[in-house]
């Protein structure tokens, strides 16, 4: 394949993917500014080795997985930040009380309180219609603990929202 080739393909799968992409990295991340830039980045890491992202079983999990590890490195790097400023901020003597518990959660909400794993699980599971087998892809974890991670994020995010409000979320569990 000629570069000029390999460019037309790429623009073809950036046309394609770039939205879905996008909404993957902000239904990981929380955050609408940091997902374009999240799958802006991944686009460019996947033009990079487009070589090896074309000749992948799935140019579009070979990306998802991209994204994923992005989202999860911009979230580590979040943490530590907000740590470095509770820990300079500990130190005044006035604090706040703790959250209003009485508050309803939404979805969003409830899904930042999970873990990222399992989080991305959820996610690709139910937002994105994904099979086991695919979200492992992704992820680059077992299908096995897809299952685990996808069944203790959901039986959280019942704990969270109410077993109601969880089942009209994951289409009635049926996963």
């Amino acid at each position: 394949m000629t570069e000029d080739e390999a460019a037309a393909d790429f623009h073809v799968f950036f046309e394609r993917h770039h939205a879905e992409l996008s909404r993957l990295a902000y239904l990981l991340t929380g955050e609408a500014d940091a997902a374009d830039d999240l799958a802006a980045d991944a686009m460019v890491a996947l033009w990079h080795r487009w070589d090896r992202a074309r000749r992948a079983d799935c140019a579009a999990a070979y990306a998802r997985g991209v994204v994923a590890n992005l989202a999860r490195s911009r979230i580590r790097s979040t943490v530590r930040e907000r740590r470095r400023v509770l820990l300079f901020w500990s130190h005044r003597p006035e604090r706040t009380g703790g959250p209003d518990m009485a508050a309803v959660m939404d979805v969003r909400a409830a899904l930042d309180r999970l873990p990222f794993r399992k989080r991305a699980c959820v996610v690709l599971r139910y937002a994105f219609d994904l099979s086991e087998k695919d979200t492992a892809a992704a992820l680059g974890i077992s299908v096995g603990t897809v299952k685990s991670q996808t069944s203790k994020g959901t039986a959280e995010l019942q704990r969270l929202l109410g077993a109601r409000a969880a089942d009209e979320l994951v289409g009635g569990g049926s996963r």
